[in-house]
């Protein structure tokens, strides 16, 4: 039974005829980071005790110098976070927010860090005087798009629940590093010399650039004093030393004084908090996965998508996605899937991406139907909607506990990210998917570390045709996400299995459940999962990762009237698996993803 009213059901009719009427955009923009090559023939790391992965390797080892040191799955993640704002500050950092999933080793935590709408931000936020919307580089640039940050918020809560080690030695690596300094890495000068609104930011241009305004060379030692201050105060006064004090004095005088000026203010970095929610936990055949809630779509996506593919198989055993197991391949990948899997997932996703685009945002602010959207029935109607051949692009469905109709939000998300993910010796484990937003922020420097760009995740355009879309801008409000931070347990033991997530903008659902049916249906190992060709559909095109798809795979798409896109597809997916042996003797295997410069390291 719906629970809306009588005189409600016309405004939904007509918020889903509007769905039928706009065709959404076929073709997504290209992924938030540009792609640096793709590391044939990586290994998966093997560990008895303990593991960390992150998105650089110098990231990873400060991880696995906490778990060394008895420190717990956090204390890992929070020392990795404080290095990647050092190394890789064009992802994430402690000017951005994370979703964080823990498992203490009894109970799940769901931890939101998500940025929020300074209280001045209005939903004319990213509207011109003529009611159209700026373009995303006259948002993104400046003050204007700065939410309050929450990264350092989240990590103190999760760390005061399950951190064993103290808070001030979390950041020594970091600390070290910024004073030492670190090789600027290939990866790191090739978004660098990519980027053409570095030399627009003083403080950025002198860290970032030669005098002469090339980008510094590709293991130019790269030292930040400003930045190791900054750490050496929030070791001292903990995440107090951003919110209060000369620092915050600096990040609201920035986003209020910049030439794109945003209303950020001292009162709403004193005023933000951080908040346990319940995480997002459905079954998929003998597993328990377990996600992020709203305002992050990336969890009840990839369980209404794991929850289709349940669905299609007690339709019809010929469905099932554990027999399509993937083929060989001469790409780097060695292995790519097969038409059937892809035509399935991304189907799946289809249907995914449609109702996300109408229905989730912070549940704060909206009534997101949650549990009707991941209902066994609900997803068994989606299901049947999936053929022999694509849907091309998919209609929103209307799931139990819908209470007010919305537009659907046509904004692309481009989100540049990070993926840190540990297990520690206790069987504790953590995924963190941390962010900026676009790739370097909002470009606004204050003392060593980028502001996030995080307003930009909202929909620039507020309502249409009338009726108003969910993802608006409102002052306090967290905007929709796609990060998916994932745990996975053993239904029948209840022990951990995995722990993962991916970087990647509105495609690290694809990222995520390509990676979940790998490694779960298909058995691979977390390396060769991650590193099997991306692929999916966000309700558009059929997206393949370029250069990795046979022409036999792609005609055989084409033959079930796919349109394909092929793109970099730029994931950066952490995985570490959780195994005991028939003698009851624990092993972990972690993989990195071959897409970027990361490592998983364990003893």
């Amino acid at each position: 039974m719906l629970s809306i009213s009588h005189r409600q059901l016309p405004m939904i009719a007509i918020a889903l005829a509007l769905v039928g009427c706009h065709t959404p955009i076929a073709e997504q923009p290209p992924a938030p980071e540009l792609g640096s090559g793709y590391r044939a023939n990586l290994a998966p790391r093997h560990a008895e005790r303990h593991m960390a992965a992150a998105a650089n390797p110098l990231a990873a080892e400060a991880g696995r110098e906490m778990l060394r040191q008895g420190g717990s799955a956090i204390d890992a993640a929070i020392a990795m976070q404080a290095v990647l704002t050092l190394v890789e500050p064009q992802s994430s950092g402690i000017g951005g927010g994370a979703f964080i999933m823990l498992w203490d080793g009894a109970n799940v935590h769901a931890y939101d860090g998500r940025e929020t709408a300074p209280a001045g931000a209005t939903e004319r936020l990213f509207l011109q005087a003529d009611g159209k919307p700026v373009t995303f580089a006259e948002a993104q640039i400046g003050g204007r798009s700065v939410g309050t940050p929450g990264v350092l918020r989240a990590l103190e809560l999760a760390h005061k629940k399950t951190g064993r080690l103290q808070w001030a030695k979390l950041f020594e690596p970091a600390i070290r590093l910024s004073e030492q300094g670190f090789a600027i890495s290939a990866r790191l000068h090739s978004l660098i010399a990519a980027d053409r609104y570095i030399v627009q930011s003083p403080e950025m241009a002198a860290y970032f650039l030669n005098a002469d305004g090339t980008p510094k060379a590709t293991g130019t030692l790269l030292k930040n004093p400003a930045l190791a201050d900054v750490f050496k105060r929030i070791a001292k006064e903990g995440p107090d030393a951003l919110y209060r004090g000369p620092i915050a004095d600096e990040i609201a005088r920035k986003v209020q004084g910049h030439r794109n000026a945003g209303s950020l203010s001292l009162a709403d970095l004193k005023g933000y908090t951080a908040k346990e929610r319940t995480p997002l936990c459905t079954d998929y055949r003998q597993w328990r996965v377990c996600g992020m809630p709203p305002p992050s779509s990336g969890g009840v996506a990839i369980a209404q998508i794991l929850g289709t593919l349940q669905a299609l198989q007690a339709r019809d055993p010929a469905l099932a996605i554990a027999a399509m197991q993937p083929v060989k391949s001469p790409s780097p990948a060695g292995l790519e899937p097969t038409a059937d899997a892809v035509h399935l997932l991304a189907e799946a996703g289809r249907l995914a991406f449609a109702d996300r685009a109408l229905y989730v945002a912070d549940a704060d602010f909206v009534p997101v139907p949650v549990a009707g959207l991941i209902a066994p029935d609900y997803l068994a109607k989606r299901a049947a909607l999936i053929g022999e051949r694509s849907m091309g692009i998919a209609k929103p469905g209307l799931p139990a506990g819908i209470q007010v109709a919305y537009a659907p939000d046509r904004s692309p998300l481009r989100i540049s990210t990070s993926q840190v993910v540990a297990v520690d010796d206790r069987g504790g484990a953590v995924s963190m998917t941390t962010t900026v937003e676009a790739a370097f922020g909002a470009h606004v420097m204050v003392q060593g570390f980028l502001l996030n760009n995080q307003m930009t995740d909202f929909s620039f355009i507020p309502a249409e045709d009338g009726q108003p879309v969910a993802n608006r801008v409102e002052p306090g409000k967290r905007p929709r996400s796609a990060m998916a931070p994932t745990l996975v347990f053993d239904r029948k033991s209840g022990e951990l299995l995995a722990t993962l997530g991916s970087p990647g903008g509105s495609q690290i659902i694809e990222y995520v459940s390509k990676s979940l049916v790998a490694m779960l249906d298909w058995k691979l190992d977390p390396q060769a999962a991650i590193g099997l060709p991306n692929f999916g559909s966000r309700n558009g095109a059929t997206e393949l990762e370029t250069g990795l798809f046979s022409p036999a795979l792609k005609q055989a798409l084409k033959d079930k009237d796919h349109a394909l896109n092929e793109i970099e597809m730029t994931s950066g997916i952490q995985a570490i698996v959780r195994t005991r042996d028939a003698q009851g003797k624990v092993s972990l295997i972690g993989g990195a993803d071959p897409r970027r410069e990361g490592e998983a390291l364990g003893d």
